[in-house]
């Protein structure tokens, strides 16, 4: 059963981290090569799994010592039916290891979360997310889906998240309207709470030149606001600080951050021949800065060439300021 798909506990206020960069972390920490940037794969082998299992367990780790609780997001981003085909996977294949990604944070979850009626400052709780990429690798205008289109594709992997022991859905790296709009329908269908995360370029736009605002706005339009929160992800906040602090009501349905360590923009990161790890320290007070303006952050973690020295800055610089907001 799914602990709290009927009630996410970072919707109650607790603060809670998030990993970092798995495919970054996969690449520069465990030497891995991931053909087109997909890290589900890896639960194929027992080495691949073993690399998995190390790369959440430390973020159990830090969440435990810094009191805080943690969204694990399954390593299943590109594990939706075109990337399995294009990587030689059938739709059997994929569906287990949709489900063995679930069970692999179980397991984690069970040694750090294991007692559902403790207070929260007693236990690490442990929110398992079923993890959605997009459907394309880049914005392609001449061949987006549509809402629909976009709902009916992602369906299936959303229908086996809500079969397992998922507590929500995760929608990671959006760059467009249209595709958070089907995913949202699909998990409403599902009955799943889902977090969508948008990606911006450098000048704080999404990838169509829409504005962050216009994309949330849009999708809480069209969806009777079924999202749980929004999320922004795979930019630095030197690429979005200035959207989130605009002073729209809109603002507060984004509770998460994911940020890139790097300023680079994405065309620059893809041409690097290893990731861009940028400075731990400065990007943890670029988020406490963020967070003094934003009080209502609270889910914080990061994405491409973050790794666990990222989170643990992030923990220790956020946590007293988010503690001294609530006071």
């Amino acid at each position: 059963m799914a602990r709290y798909r009927q009630r996410l506990p970072q919707m109650d206020g607790r603060l809670f981290l998030t990993d970092g960069g798995i495919e970054t972390s996969m690449i520069a920490h465990e030497g891995l090569g991931l053909r087109e940037f997909a890290v589900f794969p890896l639960l194929s082998t027992p080495e691949g799994e073993a690399a998995l299992r190390r790369y959440f367990g430390t973020y159990c780790e830090i969440a435990r010592r810094s009191g805080l609780g943690l969204v694990l997001e399954t390593a299943t981003w590109r594990a939706s039916a075109d990337w399995g085909a294009m990587l030689g996977f059938t739709r059997e294949t994929l569906r287990e290891l949709n489900l063995k990604a679930v069970r692999l944070l179980e397991e984690l979850r069970s040694e750090y979360d294991h007692d559902p009626e403790a207070r929260e400052e007693q236990t690490t709780q442990v929110v398992i997310s079923g993890c959605l990429g997009p459907r394309r690798g880049g914005f392609e205008p001449a061949s987006a889906m549509s809402d629909r289109e976009a709902r009916d594709y992602h369906r299936e992997q959303i229908e086996t998240f809500a079969g397992a022991n998922v507590d929500m859905i995760g929608a990671l790296t959006l760059d467009n309207a249209g595709e958070a709009v089907g995913i949202a329908w699909a998990a409403e269908a599902a009955g799943m709470p889902v977090a969508i995360s948008f990606t911006v370029e450098t000048d704080g736009r999404l990838a169509t030149g829409q504005s962050l605002r216009a994309a949330v706005e849009k999708v809480d339009e069209v969806t009777s606001a079924y999202p749980s929160y929004y999320m922004v992800n795979c930019a630095h906040p030197s690429h979005f600080g200035a959207a989130l602090t605009d002073g729209g009501s809109w603002v507060e349905r984004v509770r998460g951050l994911r940020a890139n360590a790097s300023r680079l923009s994405h065309a620059e990161l893809d041409a690097l021949a290893e990731p861009d790890a940028g400075d731990p320290e400065e990007l943890s007070r670029e988020y406490a800065q963020l967070m003094q303006r934003l009080p209502h952050l609270n889910v914080l973690g990061g994405c491409c060439g973050t790794d666990h020295r990222h989170i643990a800055y992030i923990a220790a610089v956020c946590a007293p300021l988010f503690h001294n907001e609530l006071k």
